[in-house]
């Protein structure tokens, strides 16, 4: 049976999350929770990661580190530059021109302003860590 509530933990079905390497785990928690207005979950104190609710979906922000029993030769490390991606958030939204503004406003740090494209707008920005994550608003 899915899972309908978006819990963190779930009870039925299961729920996706975004995990997420942070060199700084304090400037990573206040870009998710003052800038882009997420709700604290967890704040990583106790060695514990961090986990802040975003809508309907939650990002974990843990440090990096060697492997463990369970990811036997996995190692999780920060973003080391920003032109090599393989992975990153899309946040949809319903208005790119307020978002845009509302999050540049406190320190987002934009790629560039929203760009009309055939299907959307969008824009990119990055998180302290580097993270690039896409803001887009499809044409409706």
């Amino acid at each position: 049976m899915p899972n309908t509530n978006y819990e963190i933990f779930p009870t039925t079905g299961f729920t996706v999350t975004h995990f997420l390497v942070s060199a700084d785990i304090k400037k990573s928690l206040d870009f998710y929770s003052q800038i882009l207005g997420g709700i604290v979950v967890m704040d990583g104190e106790n060695g514990t990661p961090c986990i802040v609710q975003l809508e309907n979906t939650w990002v974990i922000i843990n440090v990096g580190g060697g492997p463990t029993d369970d990811k036997p030769a996995v190692y999780l490390s920060a973003p080391k530059d920003g032109e090599a991606v393989s992975s990153f958030m899309n946040i949809r939204v319903a208005n790119i021109a307020e978002c845009y503004e509302r999050w540049k406003g406190p320190g987002a740090k934009f790629l560039t302003e929203p760009k009309v494209h055939e299907s959307e707008t969008r824009c990119y920005m990055r998180d302290p860590d580097g993270h690039l994550i896409e803001v887009g608003e499809a044409k409706k």
